[in-house]
């Protein structure tokens, strides 16, 4: 294994490469065509992330809610909140708006002002009927409008909260899909083709404001905007990354082959994304990007040192033998620690991470093995650099940068562990300062017309974010009985009491409803049946559900009659008081429902949300400390040294606190997309001390194991090019702070200013332990020194090597 990673085996991977150039071009241009031919399984997810995993408790009491009542998150709503509503032209376009969408066949059901059912006593037949609110006929009177107006505000009480708001007017339609079609594609083909034409003719009619929102409509603009973006990412890094690799190098060459082998890259990404099968969620949209991101430092680490080796001897051939001879090894440990950081989330036992883990990190090492190829092989064909491609390695103000650093490890180690110490406090107090959200939409794009929307509802309707109270009677059509509907409105008044929670919705109100109509429809008798009511208004109620395709009681009593559900709405800005809400809940269905009679399971989309954040943000810092112990190992691997250990990860943990402390004081908090950026950082925050330690390991046996020489030589050689490749991660990903997501905005920013904690740590704090603790580091380098032959070669070597060449 070992001799895998020696001398020989770098030499011999060059020279296999530059012999057989047109061969390894060709296996990589058939590589890319394979690929290629996978583009046709890649799609766009059409379900929801769900972050818990399949047996986990508040997963299971979710899908057996669904197996019940089926899919909750079908329900779309139109509101309109206008004072000529009520009049016959905005009345009549409604009402064709409406018409247009119940004749469509993804639609299930639509319950609208313009064809609403009111309850009605058949004393003939003893049951209630469905009969119509509005008679269509009169519609074109305003005075018969205002009338219905009043009635439905005065003398409904069962839609209020459903239909309207009395308080301030609001109208809204609920439209209920298919529940077949919500987590497929025809779900999309509705909304954007269907809906949204349909809603913008009226608006266009009318010159009436219409808000839309649901979790089917919410999702469906959520995921456009993904796939919008996904073009502008890639764009926009490569544009980024681009130029400052032409700033560096000034070679439109150079800049050529780096912009090529980085789109191959990113036509590997999709690639991988369809041979695996793998759906593009809003995790792994990213990927092409960051491929594009870590793909250039690639090349500049690469190019940098083919400048640095032919400016010494001015031998393109003998550069370009060493680029990978001297610098392979150090190029395969960060590309290796970088997967590291996006593999460790195979841990996290999310099939959302998983996949995100698995695709990143293979498309990591197969760009390793693309730069490592295709760099040497592209400088083999055209000229060598001219003084003009090369002077960066002496430009003035990065010299006078990185000599400032140099002076200041030499000289004022004592005031970089000051620094590095404060900081550390700091951080710790700000970390004390965090909090988590379960928000499902605080990552929403806050400019979209859809999230105003959201906030429209929530003011209006309290929320539509659903929670959802199951309850099993433990016995078939247990939920009928008076009993058990008394315990569900005592409870229903206590939810109605949270002020972070709407109005609930259950077979209860449709009961009071039934009470209501046999009283021929008078308002004050919209309460529970008593005792000696229960028999014939229940059996009223119980007829009007057979064999009725608009049955209202179907939605909240499954076909057995032994379980029932409460619908609530939430505010989704009370994501972080979710669990208080449950509490509550929960505190009070013990109270009201005796647990050896019935079970109460709360659960629903927003519940399960904020469960999957708590959870993820468990599992992650798991495969945090995963990366740390992986990355240990490697180190271990190289020095055989637990100190120097300790000196790899103290400067990169430094950066993850700081980013952590920043959180707190600017109240970022922990969420899915904030969570991301601690792995993310560190995979690619530790490439630069593995750089700089790899090439310490070189320069600790040319110089005979002096360590203050070794460090400066290390300083001089490696600090230019983690300079650079810190320089380009950091611009690269402020690109995704082009985002109109709060995540991902979060993501590009927090991960920006890491790296650049990350450079200025590994620049300055590392080299400073390592010559704080040269004594001891010295004898354990001498004493492991014999046991493994791992380092990078010496000019010498690589000299006698090539002497020995055959012609």
């Amino acid at each position: 294994m070992v001799k895998w990673f020696s001398l020989g085996f770098w030499e011999l991977i060059a020279r296999v490469v530059l012999r057989n150039r047109i061969l390894m071009l060709s296996i990589i241009l058939a590589i890319t065509v394979l690929l290629a031919m996978q583009w046709k399984n890649i799609h766009f997810t059409q379900t929801e992330a769900n972050m818990l995993p399949d047996d986990n408790i508040v997963n299971v009491e979710y899908n057996a809610f669904l197996e019940k009542f089926g899919e909750e998150g079908n329900l779309v709503i139109i509101g309109v909140k206008d004072k000529t509503f009520f009049t016959p032209k905005a009345y009549s376009a409604w009402a064709r708006l409406m018409n247009s969408l119940k004749e469509e066949k993804a639609v299930d059901l639509v319950i609208s002002i313009n064809d609403l059912k009111k309850l009605q006593k058949n004393d003939s037949l003893q049951k209630f009927e469905l009969v119509p609110f509005v008679d269509q006929t009169q519609t074109t009177d305003k005075v018969y409008l205002e009338k219905i107006k009043k009635e439905l505000f005065n003398d409904l009480p069962f839609y209020e909260g459903l239909l309207f708001n009395k308080k301030s007017g609001t109208i809204r339609s609920a439209i209920y899909l298919d529940k077949k079609i919500v987590n497929t594609p025809a779900r999309k083909d509705f909304i954007l083709n269907k809906l949204v034409p349909a809603v913008n003719k009226f608006e266009e009619e009318t010159k009436i404001d219409l808000r839309v929102s649901g979790m089917p409509y919410i999702r469906t603009l959520n995921a456009q905007t993904i796939i919008d973006e996904i073009s502008i990412f890639i764009g926009a890094s490569l544009l980024v990354t681009s130029l400052l690799f032409f700033f560096f190098f000034r070679s439109f060459r150079a800049t050529l082959i780096s912009i090529i082998i980085v789109i191959i890259g990113v036509m590997w990404s999709f690639g991988f994304l369809g041979l695996l099968n793998y759906e593009i969620t809003v995790l792994t949209a990213l990927v092409p990007s960051l491929i594009i991101v870590i793909g250039i430092p690639n090349c500049i680490f690469l190019t940098n040192k083919y400048h640095q080796e032919y400016k010494v001897h001015r031998n393109k051939a003998k550069a370009l033998q060493r680029v990978t001879t001297k610098v392979g090894m150090a190029t395969l440990m960060t590309n290796l620690t970088t997967a590291i950081g996006f593999f460790t989330f195979i841990s996290s036992n999310n099939k959302l991470l998983i996949e995100f883990g698995n695709v990143t990190s293979i498309n990591i090492m197969a760009l390793f093995f693309l730069c490592i190829i295709v760099i040497p092989i592209f400088h083999s064909f055209i000229p060598a650099p001219k003084d003009r491609h090369i002077e960066h390695l002496d430009r003035g103000y990065v010299k006078s940068f990185m000599d400032w650093i140099l002076r200041n490890v030499k000289e004022n180690r004592f005031s970089i562990y000051v620094v590095a110490i404060s900081l550390l406090v700091i951080s710790i107090i700000g970390i004390y300062k965090m909090r988590i959200s379960g928000s499902i939409i605080e990552d929403m794009p806050k400019k979209a017309p859809f999230f105003q929307d959201i906030l429209f509802f929530e003011k209006e309707f309290d929320g539509v974010m659903p929670l959802e109270i199951m309850i099993d009677t433990k016995r078939k059509k247990g939920v009928m009985k008076l009993s058990t509907l008394k315990r569900m409105e005592e409870l229903e008044t206590a939810i109605d009491e949270i002020p972070e929670l709407s109005k609930p919705l259950s077979v209860v109100n449709l009961v009071k409803y039934s009470k209501q109509a046999y009283y021929n429809g008078n308002p004050d008798y919209y309460e529970l049946p008593t005792s000696q009511e229960q028999s014939f208004i229940l059996s009223y109620a119980k007829n009007a559900a057979k064999n009725s395709k608009e049955n209202l009681m179907k939605s909240y009593v499954d076909s057995t009659g032994q379980f029932a559900r409460i619908t609530t709405f939430m505010r989704d800005d009370n994501g972080g008081v979710m669990p208080k809400v449950e509490a509550e809940i929960r505190k009070e269905a013990d109270k009201i429902f005796p647990p050896d009679r019935y079970h109460v399971s709360i659960t629903g989309k927003a519940l399960v949300f904020q469960k999957g954040t708590g959870y993820l943000l468990n599992n992650l810092l798991s495969s945090l400390i995963f990366a740390f112990f992986l990355t240990a190992l490697l180190i271990g691997f190289m020095f055989r040294s637990f100190k120097m250990i300790l000196v790899s990860i103290i400067p990169n943990l430094l950066p993850l606190l700081l980013t952590a402390g920043i959180m707190g004081f600017f109240d970022i908090p922990l969420k899915p997309s904030t969570i991301l950026v601690f792995g993310i950082a560190f995979g690619l925050s530790v490439d630069d001390t593995v750089r700089f330690l790899s090439q310490y390991r070189e320069e600790l046996k040319k110089n005979n194991w002096k360590i203050r020489k070794s460090v400066y030589a290390t300083f001089n050689d490696a600090g230019l090019s983690m300079f650079y490749t810190s320089i380009v991660l950091f611009f690269g990903f402020s690109v995704f702070m082009l985002s109109s997501f709060g995540g991902t905005i979060a993501l590009g920013g927090l991960i920006s200013i890491t790296l650049l904690f990350g450079m200025l740590s590994n620049l300055m704090l590392l080299p400073a332990l390592v010559l704080t603790l040269n004594k001891t580091l010295a004898n354990e380098q001498e004493f492991i020194e014999p046991k493994i032959d791992i380092i990078e070669p010496t000019d010498e070597e690589i000299d006698n090597l090539e002497k020995k060449k055959p012609n």
